[in-house]
């Protein structure tokens, strides 16, 4: 999953970005709300964390701005402010979910997973399919019952060929949903991450490559 993280607070923006990193997502950043619209415009994520207090552009007019601009990303307000009065005002402007700071990382970890079903065709809390099982919240997969240690990366490839329902994803698809904006996009980094899905996974292999169009799990 593509998740922005929008906080001019640096130490908190790249403890946030890690904490999500560890749960297998691609994480850019960006430290005001010019910065954030600009990544918006040409990247497409599926849950944008955003402070409310942003210098250059405020949180607000952000929040505005993407919807009015029919953003799919569903948004997470973050702010210091903790009466109903401002959470009533964030979510009129359209975020979809409100959480006041200081937080707790795994209750954050759990509100981008709940947004990042929301940001798609409705998918299941645990993934399954093949005698595969993905749990994102556990970040545990199991084939036939037996447990499969992934990579980070390797795990969000996984949950993506899992979550097309049988659909082919294609390369350019991968690397924006599992990479950052930084990802060279002539980078093989995801067909060596899908082989290695593959040894893991074990046989009968599972993951197809369909030529010239990209990878799917029938």
């Amino acid at each position: 999953m593509r998740v922005l993280v929008v906080e001019d607070e640096a130490t908190l923006a790249n403890a946030i970005a890690e904490w999500l990193r560890e749960d297998a997502h691609a994480v850019d950043l960006a430290y005001d709300g010019e910065a954030a619209l600009e990544r918006a415009a040409v990247n497409r994520y599926d849950v944008i964390l955003l402070d409310r207090d942003l210098p250059v552009v405020h949180g607000d007019e952000v929040c505005r701005e993407l919807v009015q601009a029919g953003s799919a990303a569903r948004v997470l307000m973050l702010t210091a402010a903790a009466d109903i009065a401002d959470r009533v005002d964030g979510l009129c402007l359209g975020a979809d979910d409100y959480l006041t700071k200081p937080f707790a990382f795994p209750e954050l970890a759990a509100r981008v997973l709940a947004l990042g079903r929301r940001s798609r065709p409705a998918a299941p809390p645990v993934l399954r399919r093949v005698g595969i099982t993905l749990d994102p919240a556990r970040r545990e997969v199991f084939r036939d019952g037996r447990y499969i240690p992934l990579a980070r990366k390797e795990f969000a490839v996984l949950a993506e060929l899992l979550g097309a329902d049988g659909g082919t994803l294609s390369a350019e698809h991968l690397l924006e949903k599992v990479w950052d904006e930084h990802a060279d996009p002539f980078t093989a980094a995801v067909r060596l991450t899908v082989l290695k899905l593959r040894r893991k996974l074990g046989d009968p292999p599972v993951v197809e490559t369909v030529r010239g169009v990209g990878y799917r799990i029938p």
